[in-house]
């Protein structure tokens, strides 16, 4: 019976092994009549999603968080009160929240769906005997399939004929070289090593660079190696942001005071013989109050105005919530190729044959740059050694590039731009070429024979490859345009040359030309590199300084590796390397013990980047995870913040990421984890104000309702503190610019609790103040026993007047108002004052006078009741003053004292 191969067994068969198992024909393809059988056997070559929820029950799913809940209970108890306008304003909040919430993840969710993407539309196959063009989806295993420079791999393919065939598959496997492949079959031991030994075989979704050939397709869909991506992406679930677990963990705590309330009012007033009926009407419409519905829509607002932000900085948010998620990250794992680099390979040094020695300046395949040798300018006949290297390194080459994207090899392109950047673009319209020995595994070298246009008659032979083949090959090396015999002595120094150049991470290419195979005269070597991005050494260094690791996850060999991360600013003393292999072996529980004290993870597959993002997060780590590739995709979901390459990055690792760097600058991240710690702290900023409030307007009702004091406000009054609250002057506390210091702080724990000791002693001590200063205006005024409107007016204004200072008082948990700024924030200075303007039209307007039971204050009451209320700001900075060592520290040693924020 037929069936498919995977890709570890076809690759130690022989081609003809694997005809005979899939009964096919390398020559003639199988026929016609059996792809109705094979249909049935393999299904299509795509990838099919799961039936989803329907988009009303995805809706309906955002009502179920904690917070909403208790909204909607609010809400619910609002109208059983009758109080229309509190249970109106309250739905208001829930569905804005809910329905933003819900379109921005609703967008986001597409990122199986890319995956078909890398199935091309149609491809060329034998069939009959004959050359078809089909579409892609129709191919079943045993096809036989015909690939060419451009091509997208169509689906898994044992190789059978291969010329100069090379594959980028640094999508998949990391690996920035493509791979050169190869058609004898690979012992069953090192298959079993992972894909990047499996040579013989194409994979889905790569892409031909370079050459021709013809494969017979041995899995497709989800049976391919991407299939098994596919698979473990529908299996992940995206985890909840520490912001989403802050707010529940909130909700539950709101919930648990609320009936607190309930419950302590309740005992007072059965202690008291009162009605217990009465009782609860009163405790439940207090606790109602307490709950701040405007939070929901704060930190929607604050979550948008930071994506927002961070758009202008390049940096495109798919999900609210992630933007705080930011603030909390603690270790970064980073892919290298495309991340940590360009993906560009870049010439960056030439040695001569004659022992000169050039740097190359500039990155990526564009002439940016100079060739200089010592402080010269290397230029055509003013250094004719080094430019014969550079000169068999354009020739010698099959790659083209045109704006910047390349056709052929990526080394290829490197000695291209090399050649341009020594102001030679087209050197290879110098001559005429006669023939070509295309590079292979065994030889490991290139080879065309050529001519001089102005000289059609002379034959050239230019040859290009690893230093030792070169070097077996060459019979001479030049030394002042002079042929010399290349001794043992010479051989070892060029090795010793190339040997410096390796052990700083760079690829070496040797050059050599000659007449004929017999007489080559070794020229020289280049250095080449795929080199870090700008600005990536000082990106490391901030992310280190401010308490987040860095971590390198990547396909690439430890020499690799180890040199990329050298020249970055890794911190590799006392750090362990582990390689995928060595991963494979380890229990889960293994990785997690010595995750933590690994700097490079290489060698890896995609599951192993998979079990490394879960090892972290299973100590307790906030992960983020940089990537471009499709083989980072499932680790880009599992992460808590999946962070993609927009402009190098695959659309899979896109839609699988909550963040897309658009440019590719992986120093945005910095802006991005300053975003998130500021957006927390102007959320919490907002409960403490909002808290601090409520309790003191709860109170004055409380204690005159529970006491039979007369009540020092009447409804409309209350009314228009609610809407203070809940109105402009909160909402600005969300958009309080980022702290200068806010990077050099650690990572926010996320097992802190929004509302913890130190916060509500910080609400309770403004409550107080509040609270008391507004009882003592109202018996102040209350000398004769009854409650006039000037009593209420000064009462209400007083409590008003707290209110703006409160706010003045929560821009910062720990600097003073004049450290951070006064005029910082103008949205909290247009809405505090927009709030007092309205407070005194009430005071003087007649209309809103009748309306609000209010009569006209003198200068001398308002400025008595500024001086009184006040003193909740006051008590607030003479605390902070304290706290932060009576100011005469620096704010770095404010810092590393009380960890600023976020001890709070």
């Amino acid at each position: 019976m037929m069936t498919f191969l995977n890709s570890e067994t076809a690759c130690s068969k022989s081609y003809e092994e694997t005809a005979n198992l899939l009964k096919t024909d390398t020559k003639y393809g199988i026929n016609q009549g059996d792809i109705h059988e094979r249909r049935k056997l393999y299904s299509y070559n795509e990838f099919e999603i799961k039936n989803e929820e329907p988009i009303w029950l995805k809706y309906l799913e955002k009502f179920k968080e904690p917070m909403i809940l208790l909204l909607l209970a609010s809400a619910l108890i609002s109208i059983i009160m009758k109080q229309f306008d509190d249970a109106l304003s309250i739905t208001c909040a829930i569905l804005i929240v809910v329905t933003v919430a819900f379109f921005q993840e609703y967008r986001s969710e597409k990122a199986l769906d890319e995956l078909n993407k890398l199935v091309p539309p149609s491809c060329n196959i034998i069939r009959n005997g004959e050359l078809h063009s089909i579409l892609a989806r129709e191919l079943v295993p045993g096809d036989i399939v015909v690939l060419n420079t451009g091509d997208r791999v169509p689906a898994d393919m044992r190789l059978f004929e291969a010329v100069d065939l090379s594959i980028d598959e640094s999508s998949f496997t990391g690996e920035s070289e493509p791979c050169t492949k190869i058609l004898e079959p690979i012992p069953q031991e090192y298959a079993a090593k992972g894909i990047l030994a499996r040579r013989n075989i194409c994979f889905m979704g790569t892409l031909v660079k370079n050459g021709h050939g013809k494969g017979i397709v041995i899995s497709t869909g989800e049976n391919s190696e991407f299939g098994e991506i596919f698979k473990m992406m529908q299996s992940e679930e995206a985890p909840k942001t520490p912001l989403q677990k802050s707010m529940d963990t909130l909700g539950k705590q709101l919930s648990f005071y609320s009936f607190g309330i309930i419950g302590v009012i309740m005992f007072i007033g059965w202690l008291q013989g009162r009605p217990m009926l009465e009782m609860f009407t009163i405790s439940v419409s207090l606790a109602v109050a307490a709950i701040p519905e405007g939070l929901p829509i704060v930190v929607t607002v604050t979550l948008a105005l930071g994506v927002i932000r961070m758009a202008k900085k390049k940096a495109i948010i798919k999900k609210l919530p992630i933007v705080e998620t930011l603030g909390c990250v603690d270790v970064i794992c980073s892919d290298k190729t495309g991340t940590l680099t360009t993906n560009e390979m870049t010439v960056k040094n030439i040695i001569s044959s004659d022992d000169l020695h050039a740097e190359v300046t500039g990155i990526g395949y564009i002439a940016d740059g100079i060739v200089r040798c010592g402080n010269v300018q290397v230029r055509y006949n003013s250094h004719p050694s080094l430019f014969k290297v550079i000169e068999v390194g354009a020739v010698c080459n099959n790659a083209h590039i045109f704006d910047r994207q390349v056709t052929g090899q990526p080394t290829d392109a490197s000695l291209l731009t090399l050649a341009m950047k020594a102001s030679y673009n087209e050197l290879r319209n110098d001559y005429i070429r006669h023939e070509e020995w295309p590079f292979n595994s065994e030889n490991k070298w290139m080879g065309v024979r050529v001519s001089p246009k102005n000289n059609p008659s002379q034959s050239m032979l230019f040859v290009k490859g690893a230093i030792n083949e070169i070097l077996k090959q060459s019979k001479y090396y030049n030394f002042n345009d002079k042929n010399y015999d290349l001794t043992q002595e010479k051989y070892n120094h060029f090795m010793t040359d190339a040997q410096n150049l390796m052990s700083s991470g760079l690829r070496v290419i040797a050059m050599a030309c000659g007449n004929s195979f017999n007489d080559l005269c070794y020229v020289g070597m280049v250095g080449i590199i795929d080199p870090p991005r700008e600005g990536i050494r000082d990106a490391i260094e901030s992310l280190r300084r401010s308490g987040v690791q860095v971590k390198m996850i990547t396909g690439d060999a430890q020499e690799t590796a180890r040199s990329i991360a050298n020249r970055i600013g890794f911190d590799l003393m006392m750090k362990k390397f582990l390689s995928g292999e060595e991963i494979s072996k380890m229990s889960q529980h293994e990785l997690e013990n010595v995750v933590s004290d690994v700097a490079i993870f290489y060698r890896t597959t995609p599951k192993q980047k998979l079990n490394i993002i879960k090892a972290f997060k299973s100590r307790g780590y906030i992960v983020g995870m940089t990537g471009d590739g499709v083989n980072d995709s499932v680790a880009l979901k599992s992460a808590d913040i999946g962070i993609a390459m927009g402009k190098s990055g695959t659309d899979v690792s896109k839609e699988a990421a909550d963040m897309i760097l658009v440019d590719d600058n992986f120093t945005t991240i910095i802006s991005a984890i300053e975003e998130g710690k500021g957006i927390y702290y102007n959320i919490r900023n907002f409960v403490r104000f909002q808290l601090s409030t409520s309790i003191s307007a709860l109170s004055l009702i409380a204690i005159s309702t529970v006491f039979h004091f007369p009540n020092p406000l009447n409804a409309m009054q209350i009314l228009w503190i609610n809407i203070i609250m809940d109105g402009p002057p909160a909402q600005s506390l969300g958009v309080e610019p980022v702290d200068s210091d806010v990077l050099k702080k650690p990572p926010r724990r996320t097992n802190e609790s929004m509302i913890n000791l130190k916060l509500i002693g910080n609400i309770l001590i403004n409550a107080l103040i509040i609270v008391t200063g507004t009882l003592y205006v109202f018996y102040r005024e209350m000398e004769d026993g009854k409650v006039t409107h000037r009593d209420t007016t000064m009462t209400f204004t007083c409590f008003v007047f707290f209110d703006m200072f409160n706010a003045l008082s929560c821009r910062s948990q720990n600097k003073s108002v004049f450290q951070i700024g006064l005029f910082s924030n103008r949205a909290f200075l247009f809405s505090v004052g927009g709030s007092i303007l309205s407070q005194l039209l009430v005071i003087y307007f007649p209309p809103l006078q009748r309306v609000f039971q209010t009569e006209a204050l003198s200068f001398l009451d308002i400025l008595s009741l500024v001086f009184l209320t006040s003193s909740v700001w006051v008590v607030s900075e003479v605390k902070k003053f304290f706290q932060n060592g009576f100011s005469l520290r620096t704010p770095e040693s404010r810092i590393e004292m009380g960890k600023s924020d976020f001890d709070v």
